[in-house]
């Protein structure tokens, strides 16, 4: 079994570069070009990317984080979502990475079998990285006017959030 997980991979690309060959196709030439392609969307991206980074830097070690989950206690109550989790839910929409590191020290405090722990397993698998997203994504293209896009996404996450908190109580 394990022998087989390990070849997987190969087969994956063996497979499509003879299917490749079969149609003709040069398979080596697409590749690269495949691969300049990549770089110079990386390198169009890269900003944004930058902006983020510095941006939710900057959120947490100014301790306005701390404000705002000040603020917004009594909402947080409200629906039942544990205060510890606040950063959580604050940081996933806007770093990923930020958003695991916040869990694993919330496992690590809680327990992955604490009412917490499990509302924050929900979490981090229903959540989004919206802001993530939306920067690389239309910023890759170009497009500046987003729309509704943020407001759609952010009311996900929030009934994600609500959903994470319901599912987790009928499981305790």
């Amino acid at each position: 079994m394990n022998y087989a997980i390990k070849a997987i991979i190969p087969i994956i690309i063996l497979v499509i570069v003879v299917y490749g060959m079969l149609k003709n196709v040069k398979v080596y030439e697409c590749f690269v070009e495949g691969a300049k392609d990549g770089i110079s969307i990386c390198i169009k991206i890269f900003p944004y990317l930058l902006a983020m980074i510095i941006a939710v830097t900057v959120f947490r070690e100014s301790r306005a984080m701390d404000y705002f989950i000040a603020l917004v206690k009594p909402v947080v109550k409200f629906i039942g979502l544990p205060p510890e989790l606040v950063p959580l839910a604050l940081v996933k929409p806007l770093s990923g990475s930020g958003a695991m590191g916040i869990f694993a020290e919330t496992l690590k405090k809680y327990g992955t079998d604490s009412y917490i722990g499990l509302v924050a397993s929900i979490m981090m698998g229903s959540t989004e990285t919206i802001f993530y997203t939306i920067t690389v994504y239309y910023g890759s293209v170009g497009i500046k006017k987003i729309r509704h896009t943020l407001w759609a996404a952010v009311l996900a996450d929030i009934t994600a959030i609500i959903m994470a908190v319901t599912f987790a109580k009928f499981i305790i």
